[in-house]
């Protein structure tokens, strides 16, 4: 897990080695400063000897500078490789989860894929700082002060080394409890992104059942549990504080009184007044140590649990790949489907799609109609490599689609899936998303195809309109109509509309296959529908029921032989009047 997180420093190394650097030689100087204490006070004032006054009060004022400029140093350069390397991990993945298939991307939930770009990166930038500066300063400056105090007296360092094993296993004690809590937390964090990911989504639905109390009562039943886990954990690290307290009260009175015993019996020969209040800021520096290395243990652990989730999604590979020797032309849009069979979690016993054989021609409009949940997404989803056959072989232009280079088939094979999604930016911004080259006049002309070009034209800023996030200022239809246009851009081989069409009337509907069957002749396209009257025209219509093929003819084939698709027909034209 280590070495594939500090991939991610890369360019960062420089600021990363500097930062325990400097620390180290702030951790020096200011471990050096209560001994030129001891020595002012022993050997200036004391002795009322103003030269040694002037000497040792200008070697701490140099000192002090030092370390205050080391202390910015370390802290400038443990900032910046901190956030270069948070800002080197969020890319590293994002840029991995842009590669991966549907299948990787069902595997993690979309909330559990921004609590890892965001809170758990943040943990591991905040433990990376942490370990590159603390984790070099409390050890350093433990040691430092300890071979200090032992210079200074070795019987007084005796209570250092009685209380250092004491506090030490009880702060880590206190961790160990409290690790467990923040690990729970984590997975709390993804139930409640989870849950304002769906709200925001889906506001209009949830404003239009009135649904907003009890969406707040889910929000704050998770809020409410992560402020109780936290508030558990809170409770056990609160521990530390009077620990720390009654260590260093402790290691006070100890050092101030065997201390004061030495100075008086021996008549400061043993131990002096300078050295004694040394010892003293000695026991602070050494306490503060061992309750700053507990601390980063507790926030190491605690990125641990994050790290690991970064690294579940680093080391996932793409079931989706490119083979050695791709194909970087996809010559026509024939397609085939032989002996095709297709499970989402690749079993056999949980297939979705079972002994397809479909064979289409290139430039031939083939609709597809079935009921809900019978594998007409699933079908297309697989010519552009969305999600792979785990059966029998799939063609495009004679070729499995497993030789095609992924970004080759998918620019030759356009999409206009159910849920169509609308970036925020101008209209023109997200018709470019097809083609980012596209002139303007060929933007226009794919909304002319699409019958989008009209309500276009009636905006203030016609096609500089700038679209919200989701293209929520749009009606479902134009939703519909602009992603159509989008997909058109491309200028495909193959043009796909998973039931795209639903939102707007049986006249565009019309217009827009019109407007295919005249323009993009040769284009293969296929149409998912509800309706009869949008696959009416095609070349070739599909039945699909429970993942298998029940039928394929012409329309008037089909009402002559199916009885399903003489069925939906009659429900659609005749089912008003039965009804009444």
């Amino acid at each position: 897990m280590i070495k594939k997180l500090i991939k991610s420093i890369r360019e960062y190394k420089l600021a990363t080695f500097l930062t325990p650097f400097f620390v180290a030689l702030e951790v020096i100087l200011e471990v050096a400063v209560p001994y030129y204490m001891a020595k002012l006070i022993d050997e200036g004032i004391y002795k009322a000897s103003m030269p040694d006054i002037v000497r040792i009060g200008i070697i701490l004022i140099i000192f002090t500078i030092l370390s205050l400029a080391f202390g910015s140093l370390s802290g400038m350069f443990a900032a910046k490789a901190g956030s270069g390397f948070a800002k080197n991990l969020r890319k590293d993945l994002y840029y991995k989860v842009q590669n991966f298939s549907f299948t990787n991307i069902d595997k993690f939930s979309t909330s559990s894929i921004v609590t890892r770009l965001t809170t758990d990166v943040t943990n591991v930038q905040n433990s990376f700082q942490m370990i590159i500066r603390g984790a070099v300063r409390s050890p350093f400056m433990l040691i430092f002060s300890l071979f200090m105090a032992i210079k200074i007296n070795k019987k007084m360092s005796i209570i250092f080394f009685l209380l250092i094993p004491v506090v030490g296993i009880i702060l880590f004690v206190i961790s160990r409890l409290a690790m467990p809590i923040f690990n729970e937390v984590f997975r709390k964090y993804d139930d409640l992104n989870n849950i304002v990911e769906e709200n925001t989504s889906g506001m209009r639905v949830v404003k239009s059942f009135c649904l907003e109390d009890e969406e707040e009562n889910k929000f704050k039943q998770k809020s409410d549990q992560i402020f109780k886990l936290f508030s558990k954990a809170e409770r056990i690290l609160a521990f530390n504080s009077p620990t720390m307290q009654l260590a260093m009260y402790t290691s006070m009175i100890l050092i101030s009184w065997i201390g004061a015993r030495i100075i008086v019996l021996s008549n400061m020969t043993e131990l002096t007044t300078g050295e004694l209040s040394s010892l003293i800021t000695y026991a602070i520096q050494i306490l503060f140590s061992i309750m700053m290395l507990t601390m980063i243990s507790v926030t190491i652990t605690i990125s641990i649990a994050s790290g690991k989730r970064i690294c579940e999604v680093l080391d996932e590979q793409p079931t989706i790949k490119n083979n050695d020797n791709p194909i970087n032309e996809v010559k026509n849009g024939e397609i085939e489907f032989k002996d095709v069979a297709f499970s989402y979690i690749g079993k056999k016993d949980k297939e979705v799609l079972k002994n397809i054989n479909i064979k289409i021609n290139s430039g031939e409009t083939i609709g597809i109609i079935g009921g809900t949940g019978v594998g007409k997404s699933s079908l297309v989803n697989l010519i552009p490599r969305l999600y792979d056959v785990t059966e029998g072989e799939l063609l495009v232009a004679g070729e499995n689609v497993k030789n095609y280079d992924i970004k080759t088939l998918r620019d030759a094979v356009s999409c206009v899936l159910q849920k169509n999604v609308l970036f925020s930016g101008t209209i023109k911004e997200n018709l470019r998303w097809g083609n980012e080259n596209a002139t303007d006049e060929e933007l226009y002309e794919a909304c002319r195809l699409a019958q989008a070009d009209g309500f276009i034209n009636e905006f203030p800023d016609k096609y500089d309109t700038y679209i919200e996030q989701g293209g929520t200022n749009v009606s479902g239809g134009q939703k519909q109509r602009l992603c159509i246009a989008r997909a058109l851009v491309k200028k495909p081989k193959i043009l796909i509309l998973d039931d795209s069409t639903s939102a707007v009337d049986t006249k565009t509907d019309k217009l827009i296959r019109d407007a295919f069957n005249n323009k993009i002749p040769d284009t293969t396209k296929i149409i998912i529908a509800q309706r009869i009257s949008s696959v009416e025209d095609c070349d070739k219509i599909i039945v699909m029921g429970q993942g298998k093929i029940d039928a394929i003819g012409t329309h008037d084939y089909l009402l002559k032989n199916n009885k399903v698709y003489k069925e939906v027909y009659e429900s659609q034209t005749k089912g008003g009047n039965a009804d009444e």
